[in-house]
């Protein structure tokens, strides 16, 4: 069975650092699409960060020269390295893997991010 495990988040003043990192069983995120998203409360989950199979990256543009996404390869570990946080940014971050190859997704249980106001 597939999981993702998410850990990283918590509490950061405005403008601070967190990176959130997803483990995944297996060598899922090898073979296919990687992705971050959140959701805050009362708002829909939001995709923040997406890294293809092949390796492009794409950014929402609320964390365009913000939020780094990284993939470790040998540690088998999806990265979310976000700078400069705002008061805006706070949600609950999930990983996910999207293998269209195979027409599965696979999501983690997602790590809380604060960012006191």
């Amino acid at each position: 069975q597939v999981r993702l495990v998410e850990s990283g988040g918590g509490s950061v003043q405005a403008g601070g650092s967190l990176k959130l990192s997803c483990v995944a069983s297996g060598y899922i995120f090898r073979t296919c699409g990687r992705e971050w998203y959140r959701q805050a409360p009362g708002k829909e989950r939001e995709l923040v960060s997406s890294m293809s199979a092949t390796g492009i990256t794409r950014y929402a543009d609320s964390v365009k020269g913000r939020f780094i996404i990284i993939f470790d390869n040998p540690e088998n570990t999806l990265y979310l390295e976000m700078n400069n946080l705002k008061t805006d940014d706070p949600a609950v971050y999930f990983c996910e893997a999207v293998c269209k190859q195979i027409l599965q997704t696979y999501w983690g249980q997602g790590t809380q991010v604060t960012v006191p106001s």
